[in-house]
């Protein structure tokens, strides 16, 4: 059942959108994907460089 729902919902998609459209969204995923995942490393980076060497205590 949970197969003919994933088929139903791509043939949906396939006859909704155009090709460029659906190619436009998952470039725009990855992007927004790599912005977030560059965030959170420079984050943790700069945290720990905080700890090493600017730590309280």
């Amino acid at each position: 059942m949970k197969k003919y729902y994933s088929l139903a919902t791509l043939l949906l998609f396939i006859t909704t959108l155009s090709s460029c459209s659906v190619v436009e969204g998952i470039f725009k995923a990855g992007v927004w994907s790599g912005i977030i995942i560059v965030v959170i490393v420079l984050a943790v980076i700069i945290w720990i460089i905080g700890k090493l060497f600017g730590g309280r205590g």
